[in-house]
């Protein structure tokens, strides 16, 4: 069985997991978001193109 229990370190290191999984999470979900806004643009400048 796994032992989560880290004594007097267990505030620090599971707050720095937290705090990393949602910074993570905030840069995926950014680069996504600038991906589709990319794209679209992309879209935009090719028809007007033609």
């Amino acid at each position: 069985m796994l032992d989560f229990d880290m004594s007097p370190y267990g505030v620090f290191v599971w707050s720095s997991w937290g705090i990393s999984a949602v910074a993570l999470a905030a840069i995926s979900i950014r680069a996504l978001i600038a991906a589709r806004r990319w794209k679209r643009e992309l879209t935009r400048l090719e028809e007007a193109r033609k």
